[in-house]
């Protein structure tokens, strides 16, 4: 964890890359993968340090957005790191990285990136580990607005890496565990949600930025 501009700034590397998060409880949490013929940033929040950090794994390949509102600040950095921007792409040419269609309905299109050789399965939205997620004890859990029913595009993966877009990843044999575990509870651990949502409220007010 590190201190930039008034920001607390908190890292998980595994080796391939990195996430990064300016907020407690990694509210948003961007990353930076080397896929070995280039760095791709995912749905990153705009911190000078983390992207100096990514610019010394190689060369920016691009930054991918996996959420239509999860603009945060993928145009910018985009446009200032010279290369492409890809809004929810159908797939992601030069790349290791497969496109897997999460959901699409009015207001809510996603898509998720499976890495196979690295067994990386990268969440935006659908999936989360901040406590806003993680209920009843569970290392992730499905979005709380789509646990009934849950779109099962990701269920039958087995991650050793998950990334998400809101928390810190799970790697090793508790990422798939993970995943199978939020799929499972989804319905089961609704109740709890209601103590959660006074803390969620005060975080959206925190924080008031785009996500």
């Amino acid at each position: 964890m590190s201190r930039c501009r008034d920001v607390t700034l908190t890292y998980d590397d595994y080796g391939f890359g990195f996430s990064w998060s300016p907020e407690p409880d990694f509210m948003r949490t961007s990353h930076a993968l080397d896929s070995g013929d280039g760095v791709w940033l995912v749905d990153p929040v705009d911190v000078p340090e983390a992207l100096e950090r990514a610019a010394a794994l190689g060369t920016f390949a691009g930054v991918l957005q996996l959420l239509d509102r999860h603009n945060r600040d993928c145009a910018a950095i985009a446009a200032r790191l010279g290369v492409a921007h890809l809004r929810l792409p159908a797939s992601v040419p030069a790349s290791p990285f497969g496109v897997v269609p999460v959901l699409r309905v009015p207001g809510w299109h996603e898509i998720a990136l499976w890495w196979p050789e690295r067994r990386t399965l990268v969440v935006a939205e659908l999936i989360g580990t901040n406590p806003f997620f993680a209920l009843g004890g569970g290392r992730a859990g499905i979005h709380p607005a789509l646990r009934v029913p849950a779109p099962g595009a990701l269920r039958g993966y087995g991650p050793e890496h998950l990334l998400v877009g809101h928390g810190r990843g799970v790697h090793g044999p508790a990422a798939a565990e993970a995943l199978a575990r939020a799929y499972s509870r989804a319905r089961k651990d609704l109740p709890l949600l209601a103590g959660r949502v006074p803390a969620m409220l005060r975080a959206a007010v925190a924080t008031r930025r785009p996500r």
